[in-house]
Formats: C-alpha cells, structure tokens, sequence
C-alpha cells in the first residue's frame, strides 16, 4: 500500500515539519501544495522533522489545480479531510487500497468549500466534540495515516521491538 499525505497551502512551518517526521516513520510520499507560509529550508520546519529529511519522499505543487489535475481525484483513492466531512475516516476500509492519498488544508481556512462540494462523497472527519473548531493539523495526520495503516496490519512497519532481547 502506498500512502500519500497531501498539504495544501500549510502556513505552520512546525507542523509541516511534524508531518514529515511521521510522513518518515511510515515511508508515506508528502506532497506540498504551493504556497506555503513558509520556506521549506527554514530553521522550524527543519528542526520539527529532525534528521528524517533525507528519508522522506516529498512531492511539491505548483498550486492545488495542478495537484489535481495530476492525480484525479475521480480515478485515485482521495479522501479530503475536513470538520465538515460526510464520513468518519474510520468508516472506510484502506486496507484493500493499493495507493491512497490524503488531503488536508491550511490550518486557519482547511480545504476550499468548492472542491469539498465537488468531492463530497470522498470527505472524511475525525469526531471530535461540536463546540470546538478543529484539532491540530499534525495530530490530524497522524490518527488518519496510522488507522490506515493498522487496517493493514501495520504492513511494511516494524510493529515488535527488539530493544529488550538485546538487555
């Protein structure tokens, strides 16, 4: 299974980091959808990913219409995580997906209302009590990618440690 999360326009230079970071831990490919908030070389971003740079897959776009146009929506397994969403990420089984891609927007605005209208079927949330506007984009990232993964079985990742055999 290939996995791949998407950030569109992220503003937070930390979180994009963070997202790297698990992005890494799960050989997930990271696509960034231009413009940022920020430069990829800054000191935050770089700092919040660690040393895991060098062993992540990152994809960057032009601007989201060139995103989409590339992958098609229609044809991929594309799910656009919103606090407006029709369905709750867990409602879907990934685990007979062969790729599957992940959306999420900007922290102050999410993804644009009009390609959430045209997508509507394919709009997932994570619940989360109705008095409070949204979680943490990086926190967001990583329930969905790592249920995704467990669907599978945690295929490809090392899910026992062998820390204690070797004390």
């Amino acid at each position: 299974m290939k996995l791949n999360i998407v950030l569109v326009e992220p503003e937070i230079p930390q979180n994009t980091g963070n997202i790297a970071r698990t992005c890494a831990a799960l050989g997930a490919k990271l696509h960034l959808v231009y413009p940022l908030g920020f430069s990829i070389s800054e000191k935050q971003v770089k700092r919040a990913g660690l040393d895991y740079w060098d062993k992540l897959e990152i994809e960057e776009h032009l601007n989201f219409a060139e995103f989409l146009k590339k992958y098609q929506p229609e044809e991929k397994n594309m799910f656009f995580v919103t606090t407006k969403g029709k369905q709750v990420y867990s409602d879907f089984d990934y685990s007979q997906m062969d790729e599957i891609f992940i959306l999420f927007g900007k922290e102050t605005k999410g993804l644009p209302e009009d390609v959430l209208q045209q997508y509507l079927e394919k709009t997932i949330r994570i619940p989360m009590r109705p008095d409070l506007r949204s979680l943490n984009l990086s926190n967001s990232v990583a329930i969905v990618a790592y249920d995704i993964f467990r669907q599978s079985g945690f295929e490809g990742l090392e899910n026992v440690s062998g820390y204690f055999d070797k004390i």
